[in-house]
């Protein structure tokens, strides 16, 4: 008798599942949830914090630091380079893998997220939803309140300006700012000075 295929199989290949309904999904994000509840908690040590963000998220490069709170469906889904620095407030929905290379800093507020529902009230209402992998290079820089949206790239040594939208790809070494997120002007690697 032949394997009937899992809602999470059909997530992990960017297809159409159930997210709202299937049992197996359900439970995963609440064991996520209590993790980050674990790791967001006030008055833990350095030690024990440190040990609750490796539980939560076990694809975690050198160095990286997050700080809390910071909020995600499952956790097994982000993985980081080294040396990135994740400020407070972060949201990483991650149905589908969001990927910071080395040297990413996130700025305060920002939200990442990969899902996209059906237009369709009826298939929305019945749970189903899709979701498209988030990439950063290596050296970007996110500016806080930002929101990047599902299947979106943003290319090496790019900076995304406070309060951005990204709806789409972002090439490398530029700065792109606005709602919907767009490039501004390009960044000549290693000439810039803190005035531009």
């Amino acid at each position: 008798m032949e394997k009937k295929e899992s809602e999470k199989d059909k997530m992990l290949r960017g297809e159409w599942y159930d997210a709202n309904y299937d049992e197996n999904l359900l439970n995963e994000r609440k064991d996520c949830l209590k993790r980050c509840e674990d790791f967001n908690r006030e008055g833990q040590t350095d030690e024990q914090r440190a040990e609750a963000l490796q539980r939560l998220l076990p694809n975690l490069g050198q160095r990286t630091v997050v700080l809390p709170p910071l909020r995600c469906d499952y956790g097994y889904n982000i993985r980081t380079g080294a040396d990135c620095f994740v400020n407070y407030n972060t949201t990483l929905l991650d149905a589908a893998p969001i990927t910071l290379g080395n040297n990413v800093f996130v700025g305060p507020d920002c939200g990442f997220y990969t899902a996209i529902h059906p237009l369709d009230a009826k298939r929305r209402n019945d749970g189903l939803e899709r979701a498209l992998p988030i990439t950063l290079g290596n050296n970007v820089w996110i500016g806080g309140h930002t929101t990047i949206l599902p299947g979106v790239t943003i290319g090496d040594g790019s900076v995304i300006g406070a309060g951005s939208v990204v709806t789409r790809n972002i090439p490398p070494h530029v700065v792109a700012v606005g709602n919907p997120c767009r490039v501004l002007k390009p960044i000549a690697d290693g000439k810039t000075t803190t005035e531009e």
